[in-house]
This record gives C-alpha cells, structure tokens and sequence, in this order.
C-alpha cells in the first residue's frame, strides 16, 4: 500500500488506538498531526514517531468541545503541513455507566460534544482543503456499541451510532470529489480504557471484573479481545489506494462480536 507524500491529523493519537493509528501510518510514510488533549502522552508518541519512522510528526493542543480551538488549530495544522490527505477521528471518551434514568444532562451533552459533534467539526475544518485538492481520506472511529446494546451505556451508544450516520451522509456528500468517508467499528481493545469501563460494569452489577472480561471474550468467535494495532491496520487500508472504491462503509473489527 503505497502512501506517498501524504500528511494526516489523528485525533487522540496520543495513547491506544489513536498512538497506534499514528505508528502505523508514520510507518508507511505518512507525516503526522496529533491533535490531542493528553499532553502526558504527546513526547512518546511524537518521539516513537520520528526514531522508529522516516516520517515527521507534530502535536497541537485541541479539545473538541471547543468549536472556535478546532477550528483555529486546524487551520494552523493545514498552513504547517501545507495540507492534508488523511484525517483519522480518533478521540472520545467513555462517558458515564449508568442507567439511563441516572445520566445527568451534563454528562450526556459532553459525551455528543466530544465523541459526535467533534468528528463532526473536524471534518468540517478540513473538507475545504480537501475539495480544492479534489482528494481525502476520512476515517471516524465508532464501535460496536454503536450497533449492539450495551448495559448501561446509553450515552455512548448513542453518540457511536451518530458518528455511523455521520459518515454514510458525508460519504454521499463528497464521493464527486475524489474523498472518501469511512467508518470503523472496533469491539472491545485490550488496554486501560476497556479495563476502566469492565470495572465499573463489575461495580454497578456486583459481579467480579474477571467476570465482566470473560464475557466480553466469550461473545466473540476467536474468544479474545482485539488490539489497537487491528485497528490501525484498518485505518492503513482504508487510507490507501486499495480502498479507493470502498466509501460509505463501518467495518467491524470485533474478533467476531458484531457481524452486522
């Protein structure tokens, strides 16, 4: 898959999924814009970045509950990089897990400003750049949860479904213009996120955290939980000239989970 001369935004790409995204791409030549919030983690990816690839990375500073910083940092992305070809909407959050009766307005609203609305004002800050070099690559990041009930989890569930609509629309939208829209919907990925959401289901339905792991690897056909570097390498496909002809779609990586 070849990536030449290509430059992309990843948001979240400090950690996880989001850190394994930006390795992967980097290591097919791809330079980097992480956006980000986590500036713990931002040194070690942008380091990992530039001594184990070829490629360049940055990292900015953007919340995406805030519409006027996206907007602004996107702008500086694109004047830094001189454009780009792929943008890879990474970063959420988890939210509460809680019954629905329980989730205050507070918490369901910031889960929609992080983990929909701002997928959607990424893409917004950066179709202009896209449409006037009639090329992009969108990758939203979603989840099973999106398609399969979750306990307790309304609140996310309902924004990953928002990001699966997102993209079937923005899909038809800009398919003239030689850009891409595609979706991901990833099962539960080993690492400290999946840990902190098995423990709180273990707390709120007195069962022990082993329990809760178990059952999420037994509902899957391979028994195991997937690994952010299944992710990334779907993120890599998608971006890459294998998948021109695939736009509109959210492909499941979920060891089996979900087969819908």
């Amino acid at each position: 898959m070849e990536f030449k001369n290509m430059r992309a935004i990843v948001t979240g790409g400090s950690r996880g999924i989001g850190e394994a995204i930006c390795l992967e791409l980097a290591g097919r030549g791809v330079d980097i814009a992480i956006a980000d919030i986590d500036e713990d983690g931002k040194a070690d990816t942008v380091e990992r970045i530039e001594t184990e690839t070829d490629s360049t990375a940055e990292w900015y500073y953007v919340d995406l509950a805030d519409p006027y910083l996206v907007e602004e940092r996107t702008d500086e992305i694109l004047d830094d990089f001189g454009g780009i070809e792929i943008l890879v909407n990474n970063s959420g959050i988890m939210g509460p897990t809680a019954p629905l009766e329980d989730v205050t307005v507070e918490d369901w609203d910031k889960m929609m400003h992080v983990n929909l609305r701002g997928q959607f004002l990424m893409c917004r800050a950066v179709l202009p750049s896209m449409k006037q070099q009639s090329f992009g690559r969108i990758v939203n990041i979603a989840s099973i949860t999106g398609k399969a009930p979750l306990y307790n989890r309304a609140p996310y569930a309902t924004s990953k479904m928002g990001v699966i609509g997102l993209t079937r629309t923005l899909a038809e939208e800009v398919g003239e213009h030689d850009i891409n829209a595609n979706a991901i919907c990833p099962g539960s990925v080993a690492g400290t996120r999946i840990q902190r959401v098995f423990e709180k289901q273990a707390e709120v339905r007195d069962v022990p955290y082993e329990q809760v792991e178990d059952e999420a690897k037994a509902g899957s056909p391979r028994g195991e939980l997937v690994q952010p570097e299944d992710v990334a390498g779907v993120v890599a496909f998608l971006c890459s000239p294998d998948a021109d002809r695939i736009t509109g779609q959210d492909l499941n990586v979920s060891a089996g989970l979900v087969m819908y």
